[in-house]
């Protein structure tokens, strides 16, 4: 990583300013908006993503940033430089709205189609995960960080992180196709630090994302010691906006 793109801390510091703006809001009873594709949209998410954009603006000036909400309203851009920023203010809005603390600030940064920079936020919790130097650290209520790491993949009670609406049979077979013996739901990103930080094993996504969702928990994760591949090995890339930025299937692992 160059010292252009260890900005791990610096985008954890933004995550953390964001948070403090959109927690006040979660459990308030705030109106939750429907989007074109149906998914959920609150003033959370339009008010956390406002105050992101002006941090990069004013601290990396000229580097394009692609961001849920703004996507969503005015569509994504038919190309994108190698160098930009992909953000998701509120992930895991579904989360959000039920109230359920599991739901991420994310910013990540993206060079030639790897994830090189990322901070994940936790608001309810007070958790940040971000990469520094090389490894991921992690802070709580902005106490010291420390580096953690992904644990290596155990003889058994291999944990999974799996979507709250999966179907059973959709567990079984992932469960015959991965090894793990424990499927686990959760929401957002956090799946990727839980994971980063050796609390879980795998996370199989046979299902869409958007590059937004991922790029953060990604970079985090990979710094951690893990990989976020495709389905088949390969390298999972960013910029693909060919596709409006639209993710294949990929598996997040630990060791």
């Amino acid at each position: 990583m160059s010292n252009d793109n260890d900005i791990g801390a610096t985008l954890a510091d933004i995550c953390e300013i964001a948070a403090e703006l959109v927690l006040p809001l979660w459990r308030s009873g705030l109106e939750v908006l429907t989007k074109a594709d149906e998914s959920p949209v609150t003033v959370a998410d339009q008010r956390g993503e406002k105050l992101i954009l002006e941090h990069l603006a004013r601290l990396f000036p000229g580097v394009p940033v692609i961001s849920e909400e703004h996507a969503s309203e005015l569509g994504t851009p038919d190309a994108i430089g190698p160098r930009f920023f992909l953000v998701d203010p509120v992930d895991g809005t579904k989360a959000f709205v039920r109230g359920d603390p599991n739901w991420t600030v994310n910013i990540g940064l993206v060079e030639n189609g790897r994830p090189v920079a990322g901070a994940v936020c936790a608001p309810p919790t007070g958790e940040t995960w971000f990469t520094s130097g090389g490894k991921t650290m992690k802070r709580t209520k902005g106490g010291p960080a420390a580096p953690v790491h992904v644990r290596p993949w155990p003889k058994s009670g291999a944990i999974a992180l799996v979507s709250h609406t999966m179907k059973d049979e959709t567990k079984q077979k992932l469960m015959a196709e991965y090894g793990f013996e424990v499927p686990e739901p959760m929401d957002s990103s956090i799946k990727f630090c839980r994971i980063a930080e050796g609390g879980c094993d795998i996370y199989p996504r046979h299902g869409p994302t958007m590059e937004w969702d991922v790029c953060a928990g990604h970079a985090v994760l990979e710094a951690a010691g893990g990989t976020v591949l495709t389905p088949e090995g390969k390298p999972f890339v960013y910029g693909k906006a060919q596709d409006g930025f639209r993710n294949g299937w990929f598996v997040a692992r630990g060791g």
